[in-house]
C-alpha cells in the first residue's frame, strides 16, 4: 500500500550497513591460463582487497585469507598489485604487493601443504618504504619486471620512480641490491614495461611534475638484450617534459599479438587508439570519433584496450558513459557489446577470443562480464550483482544537460526520489543534495549506487554534476578547470541546482551538497562562495591551496595545482582567495566535516585547522574523523556512521522527523 509522507521522511530497506556493504567494486581483472582473477572490496574485514580466483568450473575462491590485503601504495592511489601465471607443474604462481608492508610477496596456492607468501623485496628504513606496482612476471628470466617507487628522504616528494627487475628466488627479500633497475630515474612516474610478443623490445609510459598523466605522457621504448637489460631508449609518442609545452597525453600502449604497437592519445582532442610504428614512428587512427577510448591514469596498469589474438581489439569507449566494444584496426569497424551496462572499468583481460571486464548499469553493481567474440554472447561470471532489496527501490536516473555561465554545457545526471511505498503530498517539491565528484579529472558513472539509493528512496533527490573539467568529454571540457579550479566547479554545480529549482524539479530552500577529496573542495568552496545551499557533507578534502601545495600532499599531486589554479609563484595570491580555510567568515550554511586520520593525500591537518576557524563563529557543525581510515573510506563502520550523520544532517537542516537514524550532535 503506497502512503503520503514528506520528502525525506519515508521508510526504506535500504540502511547505512547495506549500502555499506556494497561499497567498493571489483578491480585489476587479469587472465591466468584458464582462469579469470581480480581483486574485490572486504568491507567487513577492515576494508581489505581481497584476490579472488574465478576457476574453469565456475567456483571462486578468496586465495588469502584476512589479514592480506592485496593492494599497492605506488602514487598513493596504486594500480594493478598483482600478476600471476599457470604453471605445467605445482598449479599457478602469483605475485602480488600486500598493503600492510607494501612487499612483495610470491605465492603457489596449490602448491603441496600450501605453504604461505614469501616476500620477495625487503623493508625500507627510510620515509615511506619501496613500494610495487604493475608487475609482469617472466619466468624465463626467473623475474618479475615492474614499478619501483622508492622514498629517499622523510619529504612526501623525496622519492624516486624506475622500472625494475625483482629475482624470483627470493634472494632481494633482505638485499636491495638483488634489484636491476632496468631505466634510470630520469623520470618522475613510469608504468610498467610491456614487453614485445618477440621478446626483444619493451615498452611504458612516462612522464614528469608539472604534468598530470592526463596533461601530456611519453611513450618511451627500448630494446631488451639477451640478458635482460634496457638499451636504446627513446621516446616514440609525446613530447619532453616542459611543462604546458607537451599536450599529448597517451593513456595506455600495449602490444597487438602480431607485434604492432597501439596506444591510447589523446592528440586531435579525444583519446582514440593507434597503431605506432616502432621503427619509423608513424601514427595512424584506427577509430577516429569524438569519443573517449582512454581516460585519467589515476592508477598505475589501468587498460582501456586489450588485443586478441585474431587481431581485433577489445576497447571500453563512450562519451559520458562507456561501452565495451571489439574493434576491427584495418578497416576500423567498432561493433559494441549488447546488453544492459553503462559502464566499464578499465580493466580488460583476454583469453583467446574470450574477452572480459568489469561491468555496471543503473540496475546493478559491479561485476565481472564475460564476452564470447565468436558468438557475440555475454555472460556475467563473477562478482555477480544479487539484488539486496526489491529493486524497485533503486532510483531511476536521467541524463541531462544544464546551461552554466555564458551557455556552456554542464553535464549531469538526476536521481530523482523514488520509492514504491511512498509518495509526498502534492502541494510539496522535494529537497536535492548535489554531489561533486573527487578528481577533479574524474566523472560520475551512472551505475547503481546503493548510497544514492539511500538517500532517494528516502524522499532525498540527488544531482551527480560532471562540472567542467570532467573527464570523458574530451579534452576542451576538460580543460576547462585549467587555472579556474574553485570557479568553474563551483558554478557549474551551482547551475545545476538552480536550474532544478527554477524548473519546480528541487525545493530551493532545501538545496545541500557533498563531495568527498577534490569533491569535497567544491562543496566547501561552494559553501564559501554562493547562498545556493542550506548545508553540506564535506569529506577527506582540500581547504587550504597554499599549505597542500608541494611537501602538504603526497608526490603524485603536489604540482597538480599548477595546472588547476596556476604555477603557485606567479599567481600567489589567487591560492589564498580561492582556499576555504581563509574564507571561512563567508560560510553561515550547517555542514558535516569527515576525514580520516590515516590521509596522506589530504592530511587531516586541513580540516583541523579548519574547525578551528570555524569555532565560535555560530555556525552549527560536526567534525567526524576516523582511526585506521585513509582518503576514500574503505571500513563498514566508518561508512555506517559517515552516512547516518550525513542523512542526520539533511533532516535537521530540512526540519525532518527520522527516528531510527542517530541524531548527530552539531556545535557552533
Amino acid at each position: 500500500m503506497v502512503s503520503t509522507a514528506p520528502y525525506g521522511a519515508w521508510r526504506s530497506p535500504i540502511g547505512a550497513a547495506l549500502a555499506a556493504a556494497h561499497d567498493g567494486r571489483p578491480e585489476f581483472l587479469g587472465a591466468v591460463g584458464t582462469e579469470t582473477w581480480w581483486t574485490e572490496p572486504r568491507p567487513a574485514e577492515s576494508g581489505r582487497r581481497a584476490l579472488v580466483r574465478r576457476r574453469a568450473d565456475g567456483s571462486e575462491q578468496s586465495l588469502l585469507p584476512p589479514p592480506w590485503n592485496v593492494r599497492s601504495r605506488v602514487i598513493e592511489y596504486g594500480g594493478q598489485p598483482w600478476a600471476a601465471v599457470p604453471r605445467a607443474e605445482g598449479g599457478p604462481l602469483v605475485v602480488f604487493v600486500d598493503f600492510a608492508d607494501q612487499r612483495l610477496h610470491a605465492y603457489e596456492p596449490d602448491a603441496p601443504g600450501a605453504p604461505g607468501p614469501r616476500p620477495l623485496t625487503p623493508l625500507s628504513p627510510l620515509g615511506s618504504g619501496l613500494r610495487w606496482v604493475d608487475p609482469q612476471l617472466h619466468l624465463d628470466r626467473g623475474e618479475v619486471w615492474c614499478v619501483l617507487e622508492e622514498f629517499t628522504g622523510e619529504r612526501p616528494t623525496d622519492v624516486r620512480r624506475v622500472v625494475a627487475a625483482v629475482p624470483l628466488d627470493g634472494s632481494a627479500a633482505e638485499d636491495r641490491s638483488a634489484v636491476r633497475e632496468l631505466t634510470d630515474d630520469s623520470h618522475r612516474f613510469v608504468t610498467g614495461p610491456q614487453l614485445s610478443p618477440d621478446g626483444h623490445r619493451a615498452v611504458w609510459l612516462a612522464w614528469d611534475h608539472p604534468r598530470m598523466p592526463w596533461d601530456g605522457t611519453e611513450v618511451k621504448v627500448a630494446d631488451v638484450t639477451a640478458d635482460g637489460r634496457f638499451t636504446g631508449v627513446r621516446t616514440l609518442l609525446g613530447g619532453p617534459s616542459d611543462g604546458a609545452g607537451a599536450r599529448e597525453a597517451v593513456a595506455q600502449v600495449a602490444w597487438a599479438h602480431d607485434g604492432r604497437l597501439l596506444a591510447a592519445s589523446d592528440r586531435t582532442g579525444w583519446w582514440n587508439l593507434y597503431e605506432v610504428g616502432v621503427d619509423d614512428g608513424r601514427v595512424t587512427a584506427l577509430c577516429p570519433r569524438a569519443e573517449e577510448f582512454g581516460g585519467p591514469l589515476w592508477k598505475i596498469g589501468h587498460r582501456w584496450f586489450a588485443p586478441l589474438p585474431s587481431g581485433l581489439v577489445a576497447v571500453v569507449h563512450g562519451r559520458g558513459t562507456t561501452a565495451l566494444g571489439i574493434l576491427d584496426p584495418e578497416t576500423g569497424d567498432l561493433c559494441d557489446v549488447p546488453g544492459p551496462w553503462t559502464e566499464w572499468a578499465p580493466s580488460l583481460a583476454v583469453q583467446d577470443t574470450r574477452v572480459t571486464g568489469i561491468a555496471a548499469s543503473p540496475r546493478s553493481g559491479y561485476e565481472v562480464v564475460e564476452l564470447d567474440t565468436t558468438t557475440g554472447h555475454t555472460r556475467v561470471t563473477g562478482a555477480e550483482h544479487r539484488d539486496p532489496v526489491d529493486p524497485a527501490y533503486y532510483p531511476e536516473p536521467r541524463i541531462r544537460t544544464f546551461t552554466g555561465p555564458g551557455g556552456r554545457e554542464v553535464h549531469a545526471h538526476i536521481h530523482p526520489p523514488h520509492s514504491p511505498d511512498h509518495i509526498a503530498p502534492a502541494d510539496e517539491i522535494p529537497p536535492y543534495v548535489v554531489w561533486a565528484h573527487g578528481g577533479p579529472t574524474s566523472r560520475a558513472s551512472l551505475v547503481l549506487d546503493l548510497e544514492i539509493a539511500y538517500f532517494t528512496s528516502r524522499g532525498i533527490g540527488v544531482a551527480e554534476v560532471d562540472y567542467g573539467g570532467s573527464t570523458g568529454y574530451g579534452r576542451e571540457y576538460r580543460d576547462r578547470l585549467r587555472g579556474q579550479w574553485g570557479v568553474v566547479d563551483v558554478e557549474d554545480c551551482a547551475a545545476v541546482a538552480e536550474a532544478l529549482a527554477e524548473e519546480g524539479t528541487a525545493d530551493r530552500a532545501r538545496l545541500a551538497i557533498r563531495g568527498g577529496s577534490a569533491g569535497g573542495w567544491t562543496a566547501a568552496a561552494s559553501l564559501a562562495g554562493t547562498d545556493v545551499y542550506a548545508c553540506g557533507t564535506i569529506s577527506y578534502p582540500i581547504l587550504d591551496l597554499t599549505t597542500w601545495a608541494g611537501d602538504g600532499t603526497h608526490d603524485f599531486e603536489s604540482r597538480y595545482l599548477d595546472g588547476l589554479v596556476g604555477p603557485p609563484a606567479e599567481v600567489p595570491a589567487r591560492y589564498r582567495e580561492r582556499s576555504p580555510l581563509h574564507r571561512a567568515d563567508r560560510i553561515t550554511a550547517p555542514f558535516l566535516l569527515l576525514q580520516g586520520l590515516d590521509d596522506v593525500i589530504c592530511p587531516p591537518a586541513q580540516c583541523e585547522r579548519f574547525v578551528a576557524e570555524m569555532a565560535g563563529r555560530g555556525v552549527p557543525h560536526t567534525y567526524l574523523a576516523f582511526e585506521g581510515e585513509g582518503h576514500v573510506f574503505r571500513r563498514a563502520d566508518t561508512l555506517v556512521r559517515a552516512l547516518e550523520a550525513e542523512l542526520s544532517l539533511y533532516a535537521q537542516t530540512f526540519g525532518l522527523t527520522l527516528p531510527d537514524i542517530p541524531t548527530l550532535a552539531l556545535t557552533r
